[in-house]
């Protein structure tokens, strides 16, 4: 089994040593393992120990995915949903991992494509407002479409996209419900609507979902 270690570089003071002693603890049971620093790095790696909070994770997660990496998140962050482990718990993370002692919880992705571009996303893909030189006050008015059929035409700040990974996220402050891990489906979760009946959708994670923007309005970004 070849292993990789990943962290952010960026909360190194809160991490300390912990990544070196990870390196020592995977030798000792003679499974080789690299620092991931660059995808490259990725090459080979059945399994990824990740050190960090939920960032850390959704910085390698769609990555992972492709290449069917499991991921053992250890929680060196302020939340820490994502993570398995706490740092104490690391050594005993090591052992079921080299033991092959655990079980495998596949979460569901979003496959975005936009301008002919396809990305993954394991929390949630956010159609907003675009601010940049223009009137803060201006709202957006998106169509959604679900497998051809019209849903709702939204005025409001945007719409968010979730998973159930990440409907305990952005989607549940803007209003959207909690989908426990193993529900087959996504959450649509309107921002700051203007509307008397814009509500949270939840749709088969099997159908397609359409945004189209209004031609004229405001332009719009995509944060995933």
């Amino acid at each position: 089994m070849k292993a990789g270690i990943y962290y952010n570089k960026n909360n190194f003071n809160n991490i300390g040593g912990y990544p070196d002693n990870l390196r020592r603890m995977l030798a000792e049971r003679a499974v080789e393992c690299v620092f991931v620093d660059k995808l490259c790095d990725l090459d080979g790696v059945e399994v990824l120990f990740v050190l960090g909070g939920d960032g850390t994770i959704l910085n390698v997660a769609a990555e992972c995915a492709k290449r069917e990496i499991k991921i053992i998140g250890i929680n060196y962050g302020h939340l820490g949903f994502l993570t398995q482990f706490e740092p104490d718990k690391m050594e005993a993370a090591v052992g079921l991992v080299c033991g092959n002692n655990y079980a495998v919880e596949k979460r569901t992705m979003l496959e975005v494509e936009c301008d002919g571009h396809t990305y993954l996303a394991l929390n949630d893909a956010v159609i907003q407002r675009s601010t940049g030189g223009h009137d803060f006050s201006n709202t957006v008015q998106l169509r959604a479409v679900i497998d051809g059929s019209t849903v709702d035409n939204y005025l409001s700040d945007g719409i968010i996209i979730s998973t159930p990974t990440g409907s305990t996220a952005y989607s549940l402050s803007a209003g959207g419900s909690v989908l426990t891990p193993d529900i087959n489906a996504f959450i649509m979760t309107p921002i700051c609507a203007h509307s008397l009946h814009s509500r949270p959708v939840v749709f088969n994670d099997n159908s397609v979902l359409e945004i189209i923007p209004s031609v004229g309005r405001v332009p719009i970004n995509i944060v995933i």
